[in-house]
Order: C-alpha cells, then structure tokens, then sequence
C-alpha cells in the first residue's frame, strides 16, 4: 500500500516525511503510456507533490508543481490534495534518451535546466500563494529542495526516486523529505548531511526493506518516533458536470460553432485520459445555461 509516514527526531528540531508510491507511479505510468525517462519525471514529482500536499492543514486545499525546463519532455505537472493523493502529466510522454554514464535515467537531459518550478497552493483564499525558482539540476529533487529554501525558508533535504523495471514496470518509488525547525544546531545538520550523504540508494531501501528503513538511514544515531501515517495513491477528481462547467467558460462563439457543426464534442481528461462526450443538445444546454442532462461517460 502506498503511504507517507512522518516522524520527528532530534528533541523535536528534525521533521521528517518518507513517501512510498509504487503503485501511484505505476498508475500514471499506465494511464500517460510513459517511457522509463518520462515516468522517472512524472514520478519524482508526483511524490515531492504529494509529500508536501499531505502536510497542509486546509481541507479542500490544493498543491500544484509545474516543471518547465526547456527539455524535450516539456512541462512536467503534479496536482495533490491535502491527504497527499495526487494527478499528474508529462507534455511529452514518449520521450527517452540515452542512460546517463552512471547507467541512470537521464531525467534532468530530458526536463532541461533552462526553466522554471514552481508550486501553487490554493486553500481556498481569493488568491493562490505561488513561488517559484530557477532550475539547479532538473533533476525534481534538488529543484525542491532550492524552492524550499528560497519561497519558504525552510532548510531541508529531498531526495525523490523511481526504478523502473526492464519490462517498463515500475519497481519502486517514493522519496523523503526532512525539515529543520529553526535553533537546530549546526552539530546535528552535519550529522544529517553525513547520513544522506552516505545512505544506499533510495529506490533499493524503498524495494527491498520499505519505508521504515528509510528513517533508520536517514536519522542514524538519532532516537525518532513515527508520529502519523496516511494512504495515499493516484486519484482524479474529474467528472462530467465539472468538465460541462469548463465548456461553459468557452468563448460564445466558439460554442455555436461547435453546435452548428452538428457532431458530438469529446473531452479528454488530461490527468487520467477519462472521455467525456457531449451532444449538440448538451452544448446547447450549456450555452443557454441550463445544465446537462445525464450523457455518455466513456
């Protein structure tokens, strides 16, 4: 089961969350047909949206990470809910390049470093709050660390990871992500750093012991307690009243075009390729502003 667990160590200075999300990437993966380079990136950052969607407070609120670095790949786009349960595309799904030197999925050739990521969290004010930062790797995972930083000064380390199988399945995912609360001392950081810096490989924990050996890796030499757990997963929101509601917004216009036309107008989701089809009386309906009718939802 896909899950975020959180923890504190360190007389309360250390926060620290582990996401385990196989089945989530595998579900994105299936649903975009993405190739292993496209569905490290989609992965990566659907688990950094997730970790960071679970921890808000406001129910109904809403986390979105775009990544546009100037790649082949194009954006990369992970939407979560506040209990961590996430949607998410890659413009270009297909596209795959050459390993790396260290045998890895070249995940920042294909995003690029000449872009952008930013995050959006809508809590239901007017307004969203948006911050964003230049691009450090492409690589997700130091990216978020640098926005975290720079938007939220808030110190912390990222490492977000996915292994993906040689029949394209996806063997593992997840990542960690620890934060320090101000006063921490400068003794503990660097205890932290040499335990990061020295952990095995995050995919292989997370495949063979779990995310519970993730904590015991990463906090060495600490006493830490596991403070909460939540399920989490891939899980799209759309439907059709809310897709009728997105035609109502088309220009009038368009609308009677698309009604003169005589031929019925499919919609596709484009986080879970969800169809929905709409009749010439639908658009109608919509145009004069009287709601759908019960249709085809393929």
């Amino acid at each position: 089961m896909d899950k975020i667990l959180r923890a504190t160590a360190g007389d309360g200075f250390i926060k620290m969350a582990v996401i385990t999300a196989r089945d989530t990437v595998q579900r994105a993966r299936e649903i975009h047909n993405c190739s292993p380079t496209a569905a490290a990136a989609l992965g990566r950052t659907l688990c950094g949206a997730s970790l960071l969607g679970e921890a808000m407070k406001e129910e109904n609120a809403t986390l979105t990470i775009r990544v546009n670095g100037g790649g082949p790949i194009g954006s990369v786009v992970a939407v979560s809910d506040h209990e961590g349960y996430v949607r998410g595309y890659v413009e270009n799904p297909f596209v795959q390049l050459p390993l790396r030197a260290d045998g890895k999925l070249d995940v920042g050739g294909a995003v690029g470093r000449d872009g952008m990521l930013t995050v959006s969290r809508d809590i239901g004010l007017r307004e969203p709050y948006i911050g964003s930062t230049a691009l450090r790797s492409g690589e997700i995972a130091e990216d978020l660390t640098a926005y975290l930083l720079e938007s939220e000064q808030l110190p912390s380390a990222c490492a977000l990871g996915v292994l993906v199988d040689r029949d394209r399945s996806i063997k593992a995912a997840g990542g960690f992500l620890v934060q320090l609360m101000p006063g921490a001392d400068e003794a503990l950081i660097e205890k932290l750093e040499d335990n990061i810096f020295l952990m095995d490989q995050l995919t292989t924990v997370l495949d063979e012991d779990g995310p519970e050996a993730v904590f015991a890796q990463v906090l060495k030499g600490f006493e830490y307690h596991v403070v909460a757990e939540a399920p989490v997963g891939y899980r799209c929101p759309c439907n059709r009243e809310r897709v009728g509601m997105a035609l109502s917004v088309i220009d009038e216009k368009e609308l009677r075009e698309m009604i003169e036309e005589d031929k019925d107008v499919e919609v596709l989701c484009q986080f879970c390729d969800r169809r929905y089809v709409f009749s010439p009386v639908d658009l109608r309906e919509i145009l004069s502003g009287k709601g759908l009718d019960k249709g085809e939802n393929i």
